[in-house]
């Protein structure tokens, strides 16, 4: 079997751009994979055309030293942007894989080691019927960041099973004032544990937002309320940062939506400055690299928090890796599979209740229609940009 084209597929869903990544073989079995960096698709599409060039006429099961290849062969390193091309096509190498042996991934990965895997999202994601007053109160968190609206989502979110409550730093449309920030997602905590109580987990997404005196500030407050993990407080670039907030708190640490490969997450590991990696298999190179960064946090103590804020594609691998991984936590997921689509992606899972069950078929388990996915072409997007009170600049 050979590889005979890699194609891009940019996909435009509500809110969210999805880059399949086509890979096709001469015994008629197709391969698909999902890149990062999904506002910067043009990109990936460069870098494709690039590495199409020697990729065409490759053995497809030769998935490891076609990873090193693409990896290492162009000398400088692979960064974000190459990365998260090399995901799209690694995943669906193994894809391709899984169909001819006829097996799903995770046997390929060394088979499951449980039986379901446990879903969180942001509120309102994995409602599937959101009440004209359930609207409102949402409008309220998000806009006025309203305590006791936050605690009253969080209250019936409970009542529909979902065990996970995450939210964000506050924002006024692109103004971000931190220290205000803080107090009111302190507030909006502190009123959610007193209305769930200990029924319900505790999440936070800072964004690395915050300078590293905010975050320990924010940490250290929010230690009474035993929150389950604190995501990304400072900027990823700075990995050692990580070191002093965990001098200063127990807070348990996330980490790692942003690292492209395992040297990034290799520090944060090993010296356990994190508690979760949140490895995003569409940026750090696949189930491939995805598999060795969860074997390292194992030796650790470090659990993965696989990040997801992509389509049905990066849920399936995610979830497959899940399924295989001993040290896997509860799996984002922002765009349930059916959900989103539903003409372009068909899944082989689903999401029950609040888990995602157990693929069955050959492969990731997703099929991916190209003719329906001319039907929502690709625009071009960019999330908010930021700005301190004094107009200065800062993360998203």
């Amino acid at each position: 079997m050979k590889i005979t084209d890699i194609q891009v597929h940019p996909v435009q869903a509500p809110g969210r751009t999805f880059v399949v990544v086509l890979v096709s073989t001469d015994a008629g079995i197709n391969g698909v994979g999902e890149a990062g960096l999904q506002r910067r698709w043009r990109g990936i599409e460069g870098v494709v055309e690039h590495l199409r060039c020697w990729l065409v006429g490759q053995d497809p099961f030769r998935i490891e030293y076609l990873w090193q290849r693409m990896s290492r062969g162009g000398f400088y390193p692979a960064d974000r942007l190459i990365g998260s091309t090399i995901s799209g096509i690694d995943i669906a190498l193994w894809d391709i894989k899984g169909q001819a042996l006829g097996v799903p991934v995770y046997e390929l990965l060394g088979g499951r080691c449980r039986d379901h895997v446990e879903v969180f999202s942001n509120p309102g994601n994995l409602d599937t019927s959101v009440q004209p007053e359930d609207e409102a109160l949402y409008r309220k968190l998000v806009q006025d960041a309203d305590p006791d609206a936050t605690a009253e989502i969080a209250r019936r979110q409970l009542q529909r099973g979902q065990k996970y409550f995450r939210i964000g730093p506050p924002t006024q449309r692109e103004s971000f004032e931190s220290r205000r920030s803080v107090r009111q997602l302190l507030d909006q905590l502190r009123a959610v544990r007193q209305v769930a109580g200990d029924d319900v987990e505790l999440m936070v997404d800072l964004h690395t937002r915050l300078t590293l005196d905010e975050a320990i500030w924010f940490c250290r407050e929010a230690e009474p309320l035993g929150i389950f993990a604190v995501e990304d407080p400072i900027r990823s670039e700075h990995s050692h940062g990580y070191q002093q907030i965990r001098q200063r708190t127990g807070v348990p640490l996330a980490a790692g939506e942003q690292w492209a490969n395992k040297w990034e997450f290799r520090e944060a590991i090993e010296n356990k400055w994190i508690d979760y990696a949140r490895v995003d298999l569409c940026i750090a190179g696949g189930l491939t690299e995805g598999k060795k960064i969860a074997a390292m946090a194992e030796t650790h103590y470090v659990k993965m928090l696989f990040h997801n804020p992509l389509g049905p594609i990066c849920t399936a691998a995610s979830l497959h890796l899940d399924l295989a991984c001993e040290n896997a936590g509860p799996q984002e997921v922002l765009f349930p599979p059916g959900d989103v689509l539903p003409d372009v992606f068909t899944c082989d899972f689903q999401m029950d209740g609040v888990r995602l069950t157990v693929p069955t078929s050959p492969g990731i388990g997703v099929k991916f229609n190209i003719e329906a996915a001319r039907q929502y072409p690709a625009e071009m997007t960019e999330p908010p940009h930021f700005h301190r009170p004094d107009g200065s600049f800062t993360n998203y």
